[in-house]
């Protein structure tokens, strides 16, 4: 049975029509508004509050911390300085990601750690021999992404503080109305925007506190929905979407290496030993990863064919389809999936995440995706794009 967030009193009473979802035993808000498209603009172009405290949470500390990290995921931790955050994977033996997150250097000794599937288990076997202490913070610490353009001046409205000298993937303490919080510049809308870490039980003042000072910025809370879409601009993965964890996987297709899911120029090969990499060395000298993560470009002439042949009015996805989409090379054969598309309200046309192998990842490929209109399937063109297919300059300025 799911139950409300630290911040669940405020998000409760936005959320006029009740649009709840399930997120890992919680309650998070699909979309607040009527429709997504309000809290979409929200993002890009006023600013947003989105309840991430479902994530899961861990602090790693002790005179063994940095050894445990580096030994579980593929980037070289010894390079993680204080007031830093890195972006990982991390792997089973087999090379497959197990999941990915982020993890916070907080001190010499001490770490955050943040995933989207649980990792205590996995974190505590990988600890084994190190003098380490692992505590699972999920509960205890909440989490509100506050993200877009103007997200930077309702920071500083709040806080009293300047944030301009705070780069992009790196974090710092600070306070906003008594409240101490520690704030990094991450988020999953590929836009501007930090991520604010606060004691569950001051979550409901740190939430009012960011929307009396950004009032006047246009601030509003928003949902699952809106998240998707803008995630799926920047070219974000999701996990047991775009791709499936090592822990879950069926079968070795369902289980996919860093390079296959785009994050290959993650993996350190140069730094000491860690999980998964004699399988990865030898997948690489093998000739790399037999499928890639690419962008696709859709039709949207051959999309409005479909509908046109039928007598019907196009019409755009509004919301992300996660569901897995047949791709076909030139000669009708089928050679890959995709694996999230939607509608770009910025960019103002269809959009995929697909898994192709290498042959077919250069830009410019065309290729064919499979389409349903009204229960009657055809195939669109789909052209291979670079990712991500939206990279706005002040995500990182």
């Amino acid at each position: 049975m799911s139950v409300g967030t630290p911040f669940h009193p405020r998000t409760e009473a936005h959320n006029r029509k009740m649009q709840w979802r399930e997120w890992s035993g919680y309650f998070a808000a699909s979309v607040y508004a009527d429709f997504h498209d309000i809290e979409y603009n929200a993002i890009r172009e006023q600013a947003a509050l989105i309840d991430v405290s479902p994530l899961y949470k861990y602090e790693i500390h002790g005179r063994d911390a940095e050894q445990l990290v580096d030994r579980v995921i593929t980037r070289d931790a010894t390079k993680l300085k204080v007031g830093q955050v890195f972006y990982s994977p991390w792997c089973d033996e087999d090379g497959k990601v197990v999941d990915d997150g982020t993890i916070h250097r907080l001190g010499p000794n001490r770490f955050r750690w943040t995933a989207a599937d649980p990792q205590y288990r996995w974190l505590g076997l990988n600890a084994a021999g190190l003098d380490v202490a692992i505590e699972d913070t999920s509960e205890s610490t909440a989490a509100v992404a506050l993200q877009g353009p103007l997200s930077r001046a309702v920071l500083e409205a709040a806080s009293g503080v300047s944030f301009a000298d705070l780069r992009y993937f790196r974090r710092r303490g600070a306070t906003v109305a008594g409240i101490a919080i520690d704030v990094s510049r991450t988020g999953y809308t590929g836009d501007l925007g930090y991520e604010l870490w606060v004691a569950a039980e001051q979550a409901v003042e740190l939430w009012d506190a960011l929307m009396a000072a950004g009032k006047p910025y246009g601030i509003r809370p928003a949902g699952m929905i809106a998240l998707d879409v803008v995630r799926l601009e920047a070219g974000l993965i999701l996990l047991e979407v775009d791709y499936t964890s090592a822990r879950h996987a069926m079968n070795s297709e369902q289980a996919y290496s860093p390079g296959e899911i785009g994050l290959g120029k993650l993996v350190d090969f140069e730094k000491g030993d860690f999980v998964g990499r004699r399988a990865l060395l030898e997948e690489r000298r093998a000739g790399g990863p037999r499928r890639r993560l690419v962008g696709l470009e859709i039709s949207w002439p051959d999309i409005d064919a479909m509908y046109n042949a039928q007598g019907l009015p196009p019409t755009a996805p509004a919301v992300v389809d996660r569901s897995a989409i047949p791709v076909y090379d030139s000669g009708g054969r089928q050679v890959g999936r995709i694996t999230s598309h939607g509608w770009s309200p910025l960019l103002k046309k269809p959009i995929a995440l697909a898994s192709l192998p290498p042959a077919f990842e250069r830009p410019g490929t065309r290729l064919q995706a499979e389409w349903t209109v009204e229960a009657r399937r055809g195939r669109v063109g789909a052209t291979v794009v670079e990712l991500p297919f939206l990279d706005l300059p002040r995500k990182r300025a």
